[in-house]
């Protein structure tokens, strides 16, 4: 376990444990369970996945003069200018296990960057608009983590209501063992009736 005393190791734990819940959202799923939308703008756990390692794969490395090794596998920012959601959803070449590997050789890039460069290292985000595009390592680390943590959640209702797998993480679902969950909705829906 990393040393959670040193500010970078803690920043670094917590965006590998991030990664790892997007990833296991989709053990058991089928090619279409992961890429079927499962809300009105056509989110999808497929899709979830692949944006994230698109934004790990910029936010690491052009903002700090890296360039992934093979960047014909990511979603080029051209791209988003004939479809904006261009990395929110697996195209008919791209499988669920292709991503899955793509997101790892991708978490291994940005852990490359992390590893190099001190949390002070200047950066510069080339997306961001003018004046706010200069940041630090430590920034884009908070950044990065809280942006797969909002899309980690999203996957995990997802996921939930595909087909009932809830969780926090593999190893610790921080859920109660043996809970009754229909008398339980059953009790908030009966609370918000009374509320309205």
């Amino acid at each position: 376990m990393a040393d959670l005393g040193d500010p970078k190791a803690a920043l670094h734990h917590y965006l590998q444990a991030t990664r790892d819940d997007l990833i296991w959202k989709l053990d058991g799923l089928s090619e279409r369970e992961a890429r079927l939308p499962r809300t009105a703008t056509g989110n999808n756990l497929l899709g979830v996945l692949k944006h994230c390692l698109n934004i790990e794969a910029g936010y690491f490395g052009p903002t700090f003069g890296r360039e992934f090794p093979t960047p014909g596998e990511l979603v080029p920012l051209h791209a988003f200018d004939a479809d904006p959601q261009a990395d929110w959803y697996a195209r008919e070449d791209e499988t669920k296990d292709g991503l899955i590997d793509l997101y790892r050789r991708v978490g291994v890039f940005a852990d490359q960057t992390i590893e190099l460069l001190p949390l002070d290292a200047p950066g510069q985000v080339p997306w961001w608009g003018p004046g706010k595009q200069a940041v630090m390592l430590q920034r884009i680390i908070i950044h990065v983590t809280c942006d797969l943590a909002r899309h980690a959640g999203q996957a995990d209702i997802m996921r939930e209501q595909h087909d009932g797998a809830i969780g926090w993480q593999r190893d610790n679902s921080n859920i109660p063992d043996d809970y009754d969950w229909p008398a339980y909705v059953t009790k908030l829906t009966k609370l918000a009736e009374r509320s309205g």
